[in-house]
């Protein structure tokens, strides 16, 4: 009887045991996890962590391009805005100041509509039928003067503006190089705005010679016109018939001789 119960026993024992040594076997695959050292690793959460790496890391990515293009913006923006350091004005504005002292020099009759027209009525109208032959002569000598300073006044203008010449070229060479090495719109912008003065200046220069010249041109012909008439005028007194010869008492010796 004690053996039976003790092979009983056995048999029980075994049997409750086996559950126990056949779950370690069930239970593993089951949660994929694997045991190295009291560490468990497993794979599924491993792979969504590298991803969420991954994308954390194309985020950063993403807003390091995103400051950079900003950055480099604003570059271009500065660069758009500066200014250019260098400016031609003052000198274009000397240059335009000379041409005009010239102007307002112009002797006798100057530039100036109300003493032209003064002139005019008095010095180049018709010529005075009461008026001596001294005051014709004398006449004929202020327009003839008017027109030597005419004259002059062109050539002087005429040299101002050739003085010009080498300060617009020099000038011009500097704008061209300030544009061409802009680093930005504005710069770009006002050495063309400066280059567009430059022409300004030149243009201004063109026509004070034009009116020098035009004014020369225009006291010469006034002279001659008025010199026509002046001869005409002599002309006329000359062949006007006068008193004639009116014969009179003629003493060749004096008395008692």
């Amino acid at each position: 009887m004690m053996i039976r119960r003790s092979r009983a026993a056995l048999v029980a024992a075994t049997i409750l045991a086996a559950p126990l040594a056949v779950s370690p076997m069930l239970t593993a695959p089951a949660y994929a996890q694997f045991g190295f050292g009291g560490i468990v690793y497993d794979p599924t959460n491993y792979a969504q962590n590298v991803l969420t790496a991954a994308r954390t890391l194309q985020q950063v990515n993403q807003q390091i391009t995103q400051l950079q293009n900003e950055a480099q913006m604003l570059i271009n923006q500065a660069r758009n805005l500066a200014s250019l350091p260098y400016s031609s004005i003052q000198q274009l504005q000397q240059s335009v100041q000379r041409t005009q002292q010239l102007l307002n020099q112009a002797q006798n009759i100057a530039f100036d509509v109300q003493k032209i027209d003064q002139a005019f009525q008095t010095q180049y109208g018709a010529a005075s039928l009461s008026a001596t032959d001294q005051q014709l002569v004398a006449g004929a000598r202020e327009r003839w003067q008017n027109t030597v300073g005419g004259l002059q006044d062109a050539m002087r203008v005429q040299a101002g503006v050739v003085g010009n010449i080498d300060g617009q070229r020099a000038e011009m060479s500097a704008l061209v190089g300030q544009s061409q090495g802009a680093t930005g719109a504005l710069q770009a912008t006002q050495a063309g705005n400066q280059l567009l003065a430059l022409q300004a200046q030149q243009l201004a220069d063109l026509t004070a010679l034009l009116a020098a010249n035009g004014r020369a041109e225009a006291l010469s012909a006034a002279e001659q016109a008025a010199a026509a008439e002046q001869g005409r005028e002599q002309r006329r007194r000359f062949l006007t018939p006068g008193t004639g010869y009116q014969p009179g008492n003629a003493q060749m010796f004096k008395n008692g001789n």
